[in-house]
């Protein structure tokens, strides 16, 4: 919304305002009654004025009524105006049969090709003259590149702020009406017209007079709430229809209800405002993350102004660290803090020319709620482990499946689904082409879109979609899983700590892999954008930042299960050497059980882990290779041979010190913590052949 068209150079504006002082006004403005200067491209009525005007005829009353969404009181309001509705679905039909049918006739005249261009314009025109609620449409999938064919999408990217303006001298009304006071009383310079115009709204260049300060004013368009709540009429009774005729799962007029609520809370700009206030509160910290600051005592539900941004659109310019700091925001705004920006359309993201991302536009924004948020969570780190069982039962959590689905057929169906994309590896794995894979199961068993969920997808489908455009094959899921399994081992809930217990935790039996998987994940936040890649050897980095993370207070849970694990292999550890010296090496004269030899893999695994070896995944495929042929006490024995030597553990002991205070106050106490657990399994050892 507050991008400056590359067409439309700032009039008389310095690239720093800042610089100016005591700037005397330099564009034409409007000052108390004096006339307007307007371009002519202001003067002309706009396409969906002239088209679809006839729905802004309401009284005042009729007006009021729509400051939010609400169904029954829109029902209510159109059943006594039938001819307005008629001519609305007229309106469409016609308009859209019209285009279906160029586009018939192009393929009987074998013309497709030639057309495609022209029937592209065409489009962009007619969703134009139909309205806002046509355009939002439009937005939602122009910025999808690996599914739109490129001179749509082209065409269609027109919509985000490139609109043909309405009046300015309606705006300027607009504007001294809702606040108040005069133009010339509220700004020393405002610009003669439009520098960008949108489907709800048009914004103006100014400067505000009291501080000097430039701004964004942008101004309500007339007759969008009307439009806007009939199409959602209209839209709603279709998905009713749709849904007594069996032919779709989900509660689709959940769905409109939903997405019509957003857009209602969106047209009211003092909504908007506070929505900015608090986005900017939550992410305005996260390095490279710009959020404009807005002016409240000058903003009304009509009127907005905020602190003025200049730069390109992110999908303009080949920049793909500031789409990973894109995806990083939104990894906090969905999974964080479950504030969102539920419209996330290229024209709400710049490249400010200082090199940060600019969020604009916070009239659409959605709430994530904590055990949803732990539910998507649970699902993304099930998906990625193949734990298909588990992930059934997330859909269910989720709302997507209903309670009554049969898990077992569910299960079958997701592995057949799945499994080829995950067997790729988590960082190839494309968020577009997993929803595009459970498209025909998502039919089959019954399942549901639930009303928030619609925007949770559309919000991380269009960030793909952006990503891809600068890199073909970037991955949103790949990119955003390091934080989602750090988010796992470091966060406080129950539900999730639960959710880790049973990943790591397979029928009794300890998963190690499965722990590597996700430290090794999570350490890639570190050098993803928070700070620089750290000096040394990659093996180092690796040891330094998993103990540093394991010794931390946010690492506590996973320190409590390596900690049962280090003890059971210890114990393990203990009973094949006492065996190595008790016993000639016969099979069945080991003490030790099939649990030790697990244990004893285990901590063999743990100790390689911690201290950076590379061969150790290696190594123990060729132990359990060996150990189907081998007595218990020579796979034992084998297992401790290949144990790190004291010369190999000298890196981990040299990286000691460079851990934090707090760090190596809590590995002071670890000895103590080992020798307590290895006692306790010691004496239960004993009680239980004493007595069983």
């Amino acid at each position: 919304m507050l991008r400056l068209p590359s067409s439309m150079p700032i009039v008389s504006f310095p690239a720093n305002p800042n610089l100016l002082i005591n700037p005397q006004p330099s564009w034409p403005s409007r000052r108390g009654n004096s006339a307007v200067v307007v371009s002519a491209a202001s003067r002309d009525v706009d396409s969906f004025t002239s088209k679809s005007g006839y729905l802004f005829s309401l009284s005042a009353d009729e007006a009021d009524s729509l400051s939010e969404y609400n169904f029954p009181r829109i029902d209510g309001m159109y059943k006594k105006k039938p001819l307005i509705l008629l001519r609305r679905l007229a309106q469409i039909g016609t308009t859209f049969g019209y285009w279906f049918g160029l586009r018939l006739a192009d393929e009987a005249l074998e013309r497709s090709d030639q057309m495609f261009k022209v029937r592209a314009a065409e489009l962009r025109k007619l969703l134009v003259e139909l309205g806002p609620a046509y355009v939002k449409i439009a937005q939602a999938v122009s910025s999808r590149p690996d599914l739109i064919p490129p001179i749509y999408l082209d065409e269609l990217s027109l919509l985000q702020d490139q609109i043909t303006p309405f009046s300015t001298e309606v705006a300027f009304n607009m504007i001294e009406d809702e606040l108040g006071l005069p133009i010339d009383e509220l700004f020393s310079e405002i610009s003669p017209e439009p520098v960008a115009a949108a489907s709800l709204g048009q914004v103006y260049q100014a400067r505000l007079r009291r501080s000097g300060k430039v701004v964004a004013v942008k101004v309500q368009r007339p007759g969008v709430r009307a439009a806007i709540a009939l199409d959602t009429l209209i839209l709603r009774y279709i998905a009713g229809l749709i849904k007594k005729a069996g032919r779709f799962n989900s509660d689709l007029e959940a769905v409109v209800d939903e997405w019509a609520t957003s857009l209602f809370k969106e047209m009211d700009y003092l909504n908007e405002a506070q929505n900015g206030i608090k986005f900017r509160k939550l992410y305005g910290g996260i390095k490279d993350v710009l959020v404009p600051k807005m002016y409240t005592e000058y903003s009304t539900s009509k009127v907005l102004v905020m602190e003025w941004v200049e730069g390109q659109k992110l999908n303009e310019v080949n920049d793909l660290y500031l789409v990973e700091v894109g995806v990083y925001c939104s990894f906090n705004q969905l999974l964080e803090y479950g504030f969102y920006h539920a419209d996330p359309h290229p024209g709400n993201f710049l490249r400010t020319y200082d090199g940060q991302l600019a969020y604009l536009d916070f009239g659409m924004m959605g709430d994530f709620r904590p055990e949803l948020r732990d539910g998507f969570m649970e699902a993304c780190l099930h998906l990625v482990n193949r734990d298909f069982k588990a992930l059934a039962k997330d859909f269910v959590t989720l709302g997507l499946l209903p309670p009554t689905a049969e898990k077992s057929a569910v299960t079958k169906a997701l592995t057949d689904v799945f499994q080829d994309a995950i067997s790729r590896g988590v960082r190839n794995i494309s968020f577009g082409d997993l929803l595009g894979d459970l498209g025909k199961t998502m039919y089959r068993f019954k399942f549901r879109i639930p009303p928030y969920f619609s925007l949770v997808i559309r919000s991380l489908a269009v960030l793909e979609g952006i990503a891809i455009g600068i890199s073909p094959n970037y991955k949103v899921l790949g990119s955003t899983y390091p934080w989602i399994a750090r988010k796992i081992l470091t966060d406080s809930s129950p539900q999730l700590k639960s959710s880790l217990q049973n990943l790591l935790y397979e029928e009794g039996v300890f998963r190690i892999d499965r722990l590597e998987s996700l430290l090794s994940e999570s350490l890639r936040t570190e050098t993803a954008l928070v700070q620089k890649p750290v000096v040394g050897t990659e093996s180092n980095i690796a040891m330094k930042q998993m103990l540093a993370f394991t010794f931390t207070e946010q690492g506590s849970f996973v320190r409590e299960i390596l900690l049962r694990e280090f003890a059971k292999g210890l114990d393990a550890y203990g009973l094949a050497t006492l065996d190595s010296f008790t016993f000639s090496g016969s099979g069945p004269s080991s003490s030790l059980t099939e649990e030790d030899m697990t244990n004893l893999r285990t901590f063999y695994r743990l100790i390689s882990l911690f201290s950076g070896m590379q061969k150790a995944k290696s190594q123990v495929k060729a132990v359990s290779k060996y150990g189907e042929a081998l007595t218990p006490l020579d796979e034992a024995s084998l297992v401790m041979y290949q144990l790190p030597s004291a010369q190999e553990m000298l890196p981990i002991l040299s990286i000691l010190p460079e851990l934090p205070q707090e760090s190596q106050q809590r590995l002071l106490q670890l000895p103590g913590d080992l020798v307590g657990r290895l006692v306790t399994r010691a004496f239960a050892r004993t009680i239980r052949r004493i007595f069983l």
